[in-house]
């Protein structure tokens, strides 16, 4: 396992942000190196979500009408949520986010839609951008352990990413 203390966040990544009176939706979009069959693993199985994802599932995500409890990492925050649609390995929704997985040349195109209350979008796309970047180097074979809540905010290039993403969001 590599060291997360080695970590430093690249810069913002291109992000959108749909505007509605209380929440936004965040939409992100990462390309992986990995094929879909191995990412759609790791967003639906409660081990590897363990391993980058800033919350914990006590089942298995990767089925529509299954039940699961979602615990917020550094928070008591738990949340009961139905998969609403599974359809492996290309689309995934629940609770306030759905996920889509495009094949690529040599990997994957992942794009998220997250709900979030609108004073907190830039934190979300700074948090979402690290466990993206964990989520990265765990299918890459070089896991270095998630860094959500506040572990995250321990890195100095937390700030610098909610500041670069509430300028690209005008927030």
């Amino acid at each position: 396992m590599r060291s997360s203390m080695e970590y430093a966040p690249g810069p913002a990544r291109p992000a959108q942000v749909e505007k509605g009176p209380e929440k936004w939706t965040l939409i992100l979009t990462r390309e992986l190196h990995h094929p879909p069959e191995m990412v759609w693993e790791a967003l639906t199985d409660p081990a590897q979500l363990r391993e980058w994802a800033p919350f914990e599932a006590d089942a298995n995500l990767g089925a529509a009408g299954t039940k699961a409890r979602l615990t917020w990492v550094s928070t008591a925050r738990t949340s009961e949520t139905m998969v609403t649609r599974a359809d492996p390995p290309r689309a995934l929704e629940y609770s306030d986010m759905r996920w889509e997985l495009e094949p690529l040349a040599g990997g994957t195109r992942l794009t998220l839609w997250h709900s979030i209350d609108r004073r907190y979008v830039s934190w979300g796309a700074a948090g979402w951008h690290i466990s993206f970047d964990v989520l990265e180097r765990l299918l890459a074979g070089e896991p270095m352990g998630r860094m959500a809540g506040a572990d995250a905010a321990k890195f100095a290039g937390r700030q610098r990413l909610v500041a670069e993403y509430a300028e690209q969001f005008g927030s």
